[in-house]
Parts: structure tokens; C-alpha cells; sequence
């Protein structure tokens, strides 16, 4: 399950931060994007992934792959 919560926090928290900078627009901008993008991937990775496993082999020599459905 995807954290919205913390999301939608954190990406408050930073349009806040960049609200009260003003000496540099451009800087604030490229500070933005960076801590936008670290912020989905922190969420992205401890989200939840769905899916089917299909596996083939004997019970002590599995091989599989799994084919996601979402991220929750």
C-alpha cells in the first residue's frame, strides 16, 4: 500500500520550504525537482507491489517470475 499520507506531507513540507525562498528562483527550482523525485522514489520503494507468481521446477529447485498488477 503507497503511503499517501507522508506523501501528501512531504510534498507539503517542501512547497512550503520553497515558498519562503525567494533570493535564487532558479536554485529553488532545481532544489524542488530534486526533493520531489527523492521524495516518489523513497515512497515508491517501500510501497507494496501485487501480483501472481508462477513458478516451475521441484519443490528444492524453484525458477518463477512474478507479473505485477500494481502498486498499492
Amino acid at each position: 500500500m503507497l503511503d499517501t499520507a507522508t506523501a501528501e506531507t512531504q510534498v507539503l513540507a517542501l512547497l512550503d520550504e520553497m515558498a519562503t525562498r525567494t533570493d535564487n528562483p532558479a536554485q529553488a527550482r532545481r532544489d524542488f525537482a530534486r526533493a520531489l523525485v527523492a521524495a516518489v522514489a523513497g515512497l515508491i520503494r517501500t510501497g507494496t507491489v501485487t501480483g501472481t507468481v508462477t513458478t516451475a521446477g521441484s519443490a528444492t529447485a524453484q525458477t518463477g517470475s512474478i507479473t505485477t498488477s500494481r502498486i498499492q
